[in-house]
């Protein structure tokens, strides 16, 4: 008998919700969307019951499509580094603050006098900063003391739809990760950092790993889902981790990007690297006794999206008359330029930058523009100036003693073929495509689904989900190229440093 595993992956824009056959088969996805509620510069937050609604509406629909007896499981990835505070009763007590809000700076700032940052890095296996979901209910205690006081327990997203599904309060190992409370070394709330934040550990969701079952359909809500009472609930990931186990980066020497709006790269390892400049950071992976070390660049995909919006008007207007994409008409563009874009170099600092730079300040630029250089050189030079951001993550993983072989890119800028020989050339690595570009996050939460009722036996089984459908190797000379601009791409980077905080001084 056929048997069907039903994952979500709630993300900051919507649910999607995909439906997977046991033998590795996508059925149907179906995405619902949700607000964003952005304010005072820098406060990002949503609504829980938004995720709660799409996952009903996106749950019902796929339930409606087969046999409801055949779903042997549900799970979850979603966004991680929130903050969920919810009562005894399961009630969001507020909105949640997302993993875009930087409201916690003063927060981070005093966690700092508590703990030194290289402490806070080797227990949590981050940096000390606002983005992570303790620094966030550091500041509803500081700030909301009476939410802080009715809060039973802190929750992620995918944390909160699993107790309205269940009635369990729980957390897994990655999104514990992703709140800066958990010891990465031992995988249990740290006194040491519930201490520096002032954060009662009674008010924290009981662990599990990734692949528990974190309960059992109810009544109540099988009756708006349209599952079975008793459909089992498996705990899944965060999001980037569930995108890893998606695309097979489920052992060592395998690693794993995404070309989204932020790009990143993860590796799979058995120990956690800490980088002595706090480069990369490392998430709890989904894989028991393995860690995700992990750098994620603030505008990868996002980039190359901003200067199609706002420089290829002409290139729209050709692609509608053609009745193509504009992104087609971009890449015969691309073709137009030699490596290297004729001497273009571009900095892909358009939103400050995270890994590897962690410089908020940080601002985007072409550097080397000269009366020969075309758009196409443009184009050309963000795709690199993309890929060797990325390339100063790898470097530090392999300054590690990391064996990396080969990477599988998953998001929308691995639909380029230009941009897949180009992260080929300049990692000097073969890169695999696999033929669904848009489902490793969905397709890692049905898999660890699978794991967790025992329908797969291990991991290994994301082998017969992940399909390639293209593999890249990269050129020699090429390569020798890029090791060549990847110095002057550093350069050029911390030539510029002294002024990015100057700049503000002039908008």
């Amino acid at each position: 008998m056929m048997e069907y595993l039903l994952a979500h992956d709630l993300g900051t824009s919507g649910n999607k919700a995909t439906l997977f056959s046991a033998d590795g088969k996508l059925i149907d996805s179906v995405t619902s969307h949700y607000p964003v509620a952005y304010s005072n510069g820098t406060w990002a937050e949503q609504n829980p019951e938004d995720w709660w609604r799409a996952v009903l509406e996106t749950t019902r629909l796929l339930a409606s499509k087969v046999d409801r007896a055949k779903i042997a499981g549900v799970s979850f990835s979603g966004q991680m580094m929130g903050c969920v505070c919810v009562d005894r009763e399961g009630r969001a007590l507020r909105d949640a603050i997302i993993w875009a809000d930087m409201r916690a700076v003063e927060q981070q700032r005093r966690i700092g006098e508590q703990i030194s940052e290289q402490e806070f890095y080797r227990l949590t296996g981050h940096r000390l900063s606002p983005s992570y979901g303790g620094q966030k209910f550091m500041w509803v205690k500081e700030n909301e003391p009476e939410i802080y006081r009715a809060t039973h327990k802190m929750l992620n997203a995918k944390d909160y739809v699993i107790l309205k599904l269940t009635g369990e309060f729980v957390t897994e190992y990655t999104d514990a990760s992703s709140t800066c409370l958990m010891d990465l070394d031992h995988l249990e709330w740290s006194d040491r950092l519930l201490d520096a934040m002032g954060i009662e550990e009674n008010k924290m969701p009981r662990l599990c790993r990734s692949t528990d079952i974190a309960g059992y359909v109810t009544k109540e809500a099988a009756e708006l889902t349209g599952l079975l009472p008793g459909t089992p609930v498996v705990c899944g990931g965060g999001d980037g981790v569930c995108s890893a186990i998606g695309t097979g980066c489920t052992r060592e020497g395998v690693a794993h990007s995404s070309m989204g709006t932020s790009s990143w790269i993860s590796i799979t390892s058995k120990q956690a690297i800490y980088d002595e400049e706090q480069k990369t950071f490392n998430w709890a992976h989904i894989v028991p006794g393995y860690v995700l070390p992990t750098g994620t660049m603030q505008s990868g995909g996002g980039a190359y999206a901003w200067y199609v919006e706002k420089f290829c008007d002409h290139e729209r207007a050709i692609a509608k008359e053609r009745g193509v994409s504009v992104y087609t008409v971009l890449e015969e563009a691309l073709a137009k330029s030699r490596p290297g874009s004729n001497g273009l170099l571009f900095l892909p600092y358009l939103l400050g930058e995270r890994s590897p730079r962690w410089n908020p300040d940080a601002r985007a630029g072409f550097v080397g523009i000269g009366m020969e250089h075309g758009k196409e050189d443009f184009l050309r030079a963000i795709q690199e100036g993309v890929a060797l951001n990325l390339n100063v993550v790898l470097d530090t993983f392999r300054k590690k003693g990391q064996d990396i072989r080969e990477m599988v890119g998953v998001g929308g800028g691995a639909k380029s073929l230009i941009w897949q020989q180009i992260l080929a050339d300049v990692y000097g690595i073969r890169i695999q495509v696999p033929t669904l570009l848009d489902e490793a996050t969905s397709m890692g939460a049905a898999i660890t689904a699978g794991v967790g009722i025992g329908l797969f036996k291990d991991f290994d089984e994301a082998d017969k989900f992940l399909e390639i459908s293209r593999n890249v190797q990269p050129q020699e000379t090429e390569h020798g190229l890029y090791h060549r601009m990847a110095s002057v791409f550093d350069e050029a980077y911390h030539a510029l440093k002294p002024i990015y905080g100057s700049l503000k001084n002039l908008r």
